[in-house]
C-alpha cells in the first residue's frame, strides 16, 4: 500500500467552508457528543466535507482542526490513515477502491483490476479521459465472503466477475451507479451461502418445544450391614467399654497387627551390612583423590583470593 500524502499545492484551494446546510449539521453532530469530548466528531465531519468537495483537501483539514479544537496534524493524521478518504481530486461520476488483500486476490482481483486500468487510467489516482471515474488499489474492505469485490462512495459490489464489474464501470460512466444494486451480484443474501440458505430454514414456531430439565431424584439412606446394626444397638454396662467389631468400625482405630520383622533382626541385618562393606567408620575418600573444583588441591591455593588482591582479616594471618 502506497504512502498516502495530500495533493499538491498546485490543486489545493485557497479556503474550505461548509455550506449552510452542511454547516448546521456540523454543528448538531459536535453537539452530540459530551463536553470535552467534541473532537470524536472529527471522521463524521471529514466524511462530510469529502461528500461535500469531492475530497478532503488541506483547507478541509485546517476549518475542521479549527472547528474542534484540535491540531491541524491530529486531523491529518486521521485523514491520511483511513482509505475512505480521497485526499487528491478524483473522477467525478464515480472512484472506484479494489481490495487486493489475499481473499480477493485469489478470488480474482487481479482481473478487476485490468479493467480498470484498461478503461480508465493505467496507473492509480488518475483520472479517465473525460474526467468521470478514477480507481485505486486498497486493503481489505471487510467482505472477504464475498470476494472479489470493490467499492465505490459508501457502497460496496461484491461477487464480481470481470463481466459484471464491467457493466458496473458503464453504468457509473455513463451517469448511471444509482441503477446498480449495491452488495452482492449473484443470488446471494448478504454473505449467506450461495445458492440459498442451508440451515435454519423451518418456519419458527410460538409452541414451547424447550423442557424444563427434571430436578434429580432423591438419595437413597446407605444400607448398614446387619453386624454394624447389631453392635450399635447392643446394650452396654455403665463404666464398661462397648466392644466394636473391627469390621464395623474401620475408621475409630486400626487394629494391631504383628511386625513384619523385629527390631533385633533388622538391627543384625545392618550390622552384618556394613561388615560386608568394610566400614568402619573413618570417611572414604577412594572417589575424592581426583575431585575438582574447591574440594581439589587447586581450589585450595591461595585460600580462594582473586588475583592482584592483598587479603585481609584472619586470611591474612
Amino acid at each position: 500500500m502506497s504512502v498516502r500524502r495530500l495533493a499538491d499545492e498546485a490543486i489545493q484551494p485557497a479556503e474550505f467552508a461548509f455550506s449552510n446546510d452542511n454547516q448546521k449539521w456540523a454543528e448538531a453532530k459536535i453537539a452530540e457528543y459530551p463536553a470535552g469530548r467534541q473532537q470524536s466528531a472529527v471522521i463524521p465531519l471529514l466524511m462530510r466535507a469529502q461528500d461535500q468537495q469531492g475530497w478532503i483537501s488541506r483547507a478541509a483539514i485546517e476549518k475542521i482542526a479549527q472547528m474542534l479544537g484540535m491540531a491541524y496534524i491530529r486531523v491529518l493524521e486521521v485523514a491520511t490513515f483511513y482509505t475512505q478518504f480521497l485526499l487528491k481530486p478524483v473522477g467525478t461520476n464515480a472512484h472506484i477502491q479494489i481490495c487486493g488483500t489475499t481473499p480477493c486476490m485469489l478470488r480474482g482481483a487481479e482481473a478487476i483490476r485490468e479493467v480498470c486500468e484498461r478503461r480508465i487510467h493505467a496507473e492509480p489516482f488518475h483520472t479517465s479521459a473525460d474526467g468521470t471515474l478514477s480507481w485505486e488499489e486498497v486493503e481489505c474492505l471487510g467482505a472477504c465472503v464475498n470476494a472479489p469485490m470493490v467499492m465505490i462512495g459508501q457502497d460496496t459490489y461484491e461477487d464480481l466477475t470481470v463481466e459484471r464489474f464491467e457493466e458496473i464501470v458503464e453504468a457509473f460512466a455513463g451517469g448511471n451507479g444509482k441503477s446498480v444494486r449495491p452488495g452482492p451480484q449473484i443470488k446471494r443474501q448478504f454473505s449467506a451461502a450461495e445458492g440459498g440458505a442451508t440451515t435454519l430454514i423451518e418456519r419458527p414456531t410460538a409452541e414451547r418445544t424447550r423442557l424444563e430439565f427434571p430436578p434429580p431424584p432423591a438419595l437413597a439412606a446407605p444400607a448398614v450391614a446387619p453386624a454394624a446394626t447389631a453392635a450399635a444397638q447392643a446394650p452396654t454396662t455403665p463404666g464398661r467399654k462397648r466392644e466394636v467389631p473391627e469390621e464395623a468400625a474401620p475408621a475409630l482405630e486400626e487394629p494391631k497387627r504383628a511386625m513384619k520383622v523385629s527390631v533385633a533382626k533388622a538391627e543384625a541385618e545392618r550390622i552384618q551390612a556394613d561388615v560386608a562393606a568394610k566400614a568402619d567408620g573413618t570417611p572414604n575418600r577412594a572417589m575424592r583423590e581426583n575431585a575438582t573444583g574447591s574440594e581439589s588441591p587447586a581450589g585450595k591455593i591461595g585460600g580462594g583470593k582473586a588475583p592482584g588482591k592483598k587479603a585481609s582479616g584472619k586470611d591474612s594471618n
